[in-house]
């Protein structure tokens, strides 16, 4: 079957792009780049540095912008899908969604208009064997956003390694977050992994912090030999 993935560059739509690759065909990566940075639908921190994971893993990706008004959105994700249906054939759409309810059922009314198989292959995973798993096969990933409380500006541009997994396991006890940021506690990028033939190197980047609401935001980025 030929898949669109709805792509960030974040963790869970990279992953999610590894698990569709084991058993289907990955035509095209999805980005919807949204004007809001609090967008209730979709990933924004470094978003427009998704096109260097596209050229990573050699799969096309197809960019769709939107204003990012609630609701309104969706009806941008759909025309986005349906461009993907033209552009590459797909019989289906790849999401990393985990817990999100709002955007599983979203992206799932928009499938069942288009007549499209929607796949959720995160969906349900126990965070922290998640997370582990990442480490374990080799993803690098850094920590883009924190939006908050415990999380202090220690984890802005973190990369998430065992000893970090381990400090969001705590926090997870004490204060009930999602230790994989499926509350909208944090947000990642994905630098190198075992499906990408080049890795990214950030040359540049800028980080703030205030009030338990930080980004780590690239400047400037490259693509360099493994």
């Amino acid at each position: 079957m030929l898949l669109g993935v709805l792509f960030s560059g974040g963790k869970d739509s990279v992953y999610a792009c590894r698990r569709a690759m084991e058993t289907d065909s990955v035509s095209c990566l999805i980005t919807v780049v949204s004007q809001n940075p609090d967008s209730y639908m979709f990933h924004t921190p470094n978003v427009v540095w998704a096109k260097l994971i596209a050229e990573a893993v050699g799969i096309p990706q197809l960019t769709w912008p939107t204003a990012g008004r609630e609701e309104e959105e969706l009806s941008d994700l759909s025309d986005a899908i349906a461009a993907a249906v033209d552009g590459y054939g797909i019989e289906g759409v790849v999401t990393g969604a985990i817990e999100s309810v709002y955007q599983a059922a979203r992206v799932q009314r928009i499938c069942r208009e288009l007549d499209l198989w929607c796949y959720n292959p995160l969906w349900q995973i126990d965070q922290l064997e998640y997370l582990r798993l990442l480490v374990s096969e080799g993803f690098e990933v850094i920590i883009t956003g924190v939006f908050a409380y415990p999380l202090d500006e220690s984890f802005v541009g973190a990369r998430i390694d065992l000893d970090l997994i381990g400090e969001l396991e705590a926090l997870r006890d004490r204060y009930a977050i999602n230790p994989s940021g499926e509350g909208g506690e944090i947000e990642t990028f994905v630098l190198d992994g075992p499906i990408f033939k080049k890795r990214i190197e950030i040359l540049r980047a800028e980080k703030t912090y205030e009030n338990y609401r930080g980004r780590f935001s690239i400047g400037e980025a490259r693509l360099v030999e493994k």
